[in-house]
C-alpha cells in the first residue's frame, strides 16, 4: 500500500497491483486518475484551489490547480495519454460549521478541481464529495476502482 499524505502524490503502474491510499480528507480533496489502456494511476491529495492565493508556499502539491497538473505531468512521463486519462474524487466537505462562500474551502475545493479536470478534458467519473465527514479514499491501480471508507458509512466504491 502507498501512502499518500495531505499536499502529496503518488503514480503507478497498474501492473504492481499496488493500492494507493490517502486519509483525512476534510475539507481537502483526494483526485484519482487512471489510463485504462496502460494502466497508470495516480491520486493526489490537495488541501487548496488555487496557488495563486498562496503567498511564498513552494508546495505545488497543496493546490488543486498545480497539484493536478504535475500528476498529469507524471503519467504522461509514465506513458499514460490525457486523452484516456479518467478521474475519481473525494473529498470537499464542510468540517467546521456552516461557513459558506469564500470560508467553505471544501466548495472552493471541488470547484478548482472540477475547472482544472475539465480544462485538460478529464472527465469526472465518480464523486463522493461534500457532507460532513471525513474521507479515506483507495485506489487499486491494477483496476482503477476507486473506494471511499468514512465513520458514517462502510466501504463503497466509486
Amino acid at each position: 500500500m502507498i501512502t499518500v499524505a495531505i499536499a502529496d502524490l503518488a503514480c503507478v503502474r497498474g501492473d504492481t497491483g499496488e493500492v494507493i491510499v490517502t486519509y483525512a480528507l476534510g475539507s481537502c480533496v483526494g483526485i484519482c486518475l487512471y489510463d485504462e489502456q496502460t494502466r497508470i494511476a495516480g491520486m493526489v491529495h490537495v488541501m487548496l484551489p488555487w496557488s495563486k492565493d498562496a503567498m511564498n508556499d513552494n508546495n505545488k502539491r497543496r493546490y488543486a490547480d498545480t497539484g493536478i497538473t504535475e500528476l498529469i505531468g507524471i503519467m504522461v512521463s509514465k506513458g499514460a495519454m490525457k486523452s484516456r486519462i479518467v478521474a475519481k474524487i473525494a473529498g470537499g466537505a464542510q468540517m467546521f460549521g456552516s461557513a459558506s462562500g469564500t470560508f467553505n474551502i471544501g466548495e472552493r475545493n471541488i470547484e478548482a478541481v472540477e475547472h482544472v479536470l475539465a480544462a485538460y478534458k478529464i472527465p469526472v467519473i465518480a464523486r463522493d464529495v461534500g457532507g460532513s465527514c471525513a474521507r479515506t479514499l483507495f485506489l487499486h491501480s491494477d483496476t482503477g476502482m476507486a473506494e471511499v471508507k468514512t465513520a458514517m458509512r462502510q466501504m463503497r466504491s466509486l
